[in-house]
């Protein structure tokens, strides 16, 4: 399962504070979800990150009160609030939160986490966010914007990436667990949304290049195929890949519909309100040689941000091993 939760705070250790209280509504709520559908494993975005991974052992203790278990984690420091040292947005200010390696107030804000009932594979994880963006083969880098300086620090993944091998009862299975960059806020440049495209061109040559094996892509991928902003290229090409199986999880109520939208309501996994609407940016990509009995998106009966406070509903599939 994939939850952009919104377990992001405004400065460090409050998020931290708020799991030790656990008086919060919204989070209670999130707890709540989470126990109620059970996942197996758990790839959390936006999440706030600490050295001593606090919050999330927090997290794994209020889920164990409300009945579902999950002893392993994994994270790594994330890419956001990271300094550059640069004016990225040209601003004229150094090192604003739109200035750092992907947004953030401060280093670790809206990282990710990986949640699991059975054990993971430390040892043989990847982290592979430290990619420069140039360094991508064929990156798509904004014509004139980047300076040398910037393009010698800048790196491709906003928040992170990662391959996370988990060791089920069916056999191993690697998480390729990610974040991509919102592809707004930017300029006619576009460099948000030539990022969001090159994060994704990355994951296609990585399942490319990956060694054979059971994997799923979870995530955000902050790209819808038929809506909104974003470069669709590369997110169709990653969805077409013959290895990558899409099973497009629906849901049949609380999403509103854009007159404008051209994509199937019932796939969206966020509500942005009446002015941009629902779209699907969340992803649980299964690798073909799995066999996938159901799969989901879990939204409310209303459409709007719920009860647990993020506008991103949870995704997932039920695997079964053939």
């Amino acid at each position: 399962m994939t939850y952009n939760a919104g377990l992001s705070r405004k400065g460090p250790g409050l998020l931290v504070r708020d799991l030790d209280r656990f008086e919060d509504a919204a989070l209670r709520e999130t707890v709540g979800t989470i126990a109620r559908i059970k996942p197996d494993v758990l790839a959390l975005q936006s999440i706030d990150y600490d050295h001593q991974l606090i919050a999330l052992s927090l997290l794994q203790a209020r889920l164990k009160e409300a009945g579902h278990e999950m002893r392993y984690a994994f994270a790594r420091p994330p890419n956001s609030g990271v300094s550059t040292g640069l004016d990225i947005d040209r601003d004229g200010r150094l090192d604003t939160a739109r200035d750092r390696q992907g947004y953030g107030l401060f280093s670790g804000q809206g990282g990710m986490a990986i949640l699991s009932r059975y054990p993971i594979d430390q040892k043989g994880a990847k982290d592979l966010s430290g990619m420069l963006w140039r360094d991508l083969p064929n990156a798509e880098l904004p014509v004139g914007y980047f300076t040398e300086d910037e393009l010698s620090v800048l790196r491709l993944h906003s928040v992170a990436a990662w391959d996370v091998p988990v060791r089920t009862p069916g056999g191993t299975v690697r998480i390729f667990a990610t974040q991509t960059s919102p592809p707004v806020f930017d300029g006619p440049e576009d460099r948000n949304g030539l990022r969001n495209a090159d994060q994704l061109r990355f994951w296609r040559r990585y399942i490319l290049s990956a060694d054979k094996g059971a994997f799923v892509l979870l995530g955000g991928l902050n790209n819808d195929p038929y809506d909104g902003d974003g470069l669709k290229p590369e997110l169709l090409k990653l969805l077409s890949l013959d290895s990558v199986q899409d099973v497009t999880p629906e849901a049949h109520h609380g999403f509103v519909e854009n007159p404008h939208h051209q994509g199937p309501p019932e796939q969206d996994t966020v509500d942005w309100g009446r002015d941009i609407g629902s779209l699907r940016v969340d992803y649980v990509l299964p690798s073909a040689g799995l066999g996938v009995a159901a799969a989901a998106v879990e939204r409310d009966q209303t459409p709007g941000e719920g009860a647990d406070g993020t506008a991103h509903k949870p995704v997932w599939i039920d695997i079964r091993w053939k």
